[in-house]
């Protein structure tokens, strides 16, 4: 099990996205931001404070969200867009519908974050090799880069509103 003391700490800087570029570049940034947007959500808690869940009846957590998007991340750049052969990061949870990754398990934030960054850090290489035009496949259909990123960034915009709402309940902080 990992250290319960362990803490990451200093808020994330993020940058707003461009105004004016091209549609790659936009939605790659903002989907940056909302990746930033998550780490600080988790900035300066202890492991116990990450797997404080919301409010009952919720299992909700900090500390899921984060594996969530890692599993997000793993499916949709690596497995979708570049046709990787890798397992899930986390089983698919039965009678759930999640993809995964919201049951915590013995493994804290360092362990978690540090698969999430490694993933983030995989995604960014896979989009860049795929380019605007690049494409995947889901379930047998051509799926477009610009389609998972559109996707990818409604993910965490939805599990970044939750974040917020998490970290309140926990020690009262807002916004990011």
């Amino acid at each position: 099990m990992s250290d319960p003391a362990a803490t990451i700490t200093g808020m994330t800087d993020r940058a707003y996205p461009p105004m004016q570029a091209d549609a790659l570049t936009t939605l790659t940034a903002w989907l940056d931001f909302y990746r930033a947007t998550l780490a600080g959500k988790c900035d300066d808690l202890t492991d116990e404070q990450l797997r404080t869940a919301s409010v009952p009846p919720s299992s909700l957590t900090l500390l899921g969200l984060v594996q969530h998007l890692a599993a997000v991340e793993r499916n949709w750049f690596r497995q979708v867009l570049g046709g990787e052969d890798v397992p899930p990061l986390h089983p698919r949870e039965p009678g759930t519908g999640h993809d995964g990754g919201f049951e915590l398990g013995s493994a804290g934030i360092v362990e978690a974050r540090a698969a999430w960054e490694e993933e983030v850090g995989r995604a960014r290489e896979v989009v860049e090799e795929a380019g605007p035009d690049g494409t995947g496949s889901l379930g047998g259909n051509a799926v477009s880069v610009v389609w998972i990123l559109t996707h990818v960034i409604a993910e965490y915009a939805r599990h970044v509103g939750h974040a917020d709402l998490v970290r309140e309940r926990i020690d009262g902080s807002t916004g990011v």
